[in-house]
């Protein structure tokens, strides 16, 4: 299947599972889910695993084991192609639109050190210019930060601002704009995955070592 982009039954999908998250309303669109949305998905990842490799397409159930929000039903769906441990690149679609971006969504406490480690030395310039290249190209640069300073480093440290970092992402978002109707999409997100590649890779190396 070729990527078309997703009709606006997806977003349509999601707009009413956000209001209904219940098992009834799932079964009852089961198969728009899997028409406007899976299907879409798996067609947008397959056209950009030549260049990146192959993407996960994560299931639409929640895991509500440990959670007061029992709604059975992720009210998005997304890809996410790995590099390193939780870190990749990625691609969602919900009732927002779409957006698409890549770095790392967690860090045990041995890979968020050595993070840390870099950010405060001299390859910590490096990545600062690296951002300041992706910010260039319209990424938007995201996480969960830390409200007080990292254990061990002083708060007017020159780059206490990523010290405070516990993910890291790089994001840009799409929103409801015609072209994510059109395959012209997979041009945009390879677009944004080129652009936060140098980060990828300044991560990956870094955090793996």
């Amino acid at each position: 299947m070729a990527f078309g982009g997703f009709p606006e039954a997806a977003l349509t999908f999601y707009d009413r599972l956000e209001l209904e998250n219940t098992r009834e309303f799932w079964t009852s669109a089961k198969g728009t889910y899997e028409d406007a949305v899976r299907a879409p998905m798996q067609a947008l990842a397959d056209d950009l695993a030549a260049e990146f490799g192959a993407a996960k397409i994560f299931r639409p159930h929640r895991d509500v084991r440990f959670r007061a929000d029992k709604s059975p039903y992720k009210t998005h769906q997304g890809a996410f192609v790995r590099v390193g441990e939780a870190l990749g690149y990625y691609v969602q679609v919900s009732s927002s639109g779409v957006e698409a971006g890549a770095g790392f969504y967690r860090a045990s406490p041995e890979r968020l050190a050595a993070f840390r480690s870099a950010v405060a030395g001299p390859a910590g310039d490096v990545l600062e210019g690296l951002l300041r290249t992706a910010a260039a190209s319209g990424l938007e640069l995201g996480g969960d930060t830390l409200k007080t300073t990292p254990r061990g480093y002083e708060r007017d440290h020159p780059r206490i601002g990523l010290l405070r970092h516990k993910t890291l992402t790089l994001r840009r978002d799409h929103g409801f704009a015609p072209v994510i109707h059109t395959g012209e999409l997979v041009d945009l997100v390879r677009t944004d995955w080129r652009a936060a590649r140098p980060v990828v890779e300044w991560l990956d190396a870094t955090m793996s070592s």
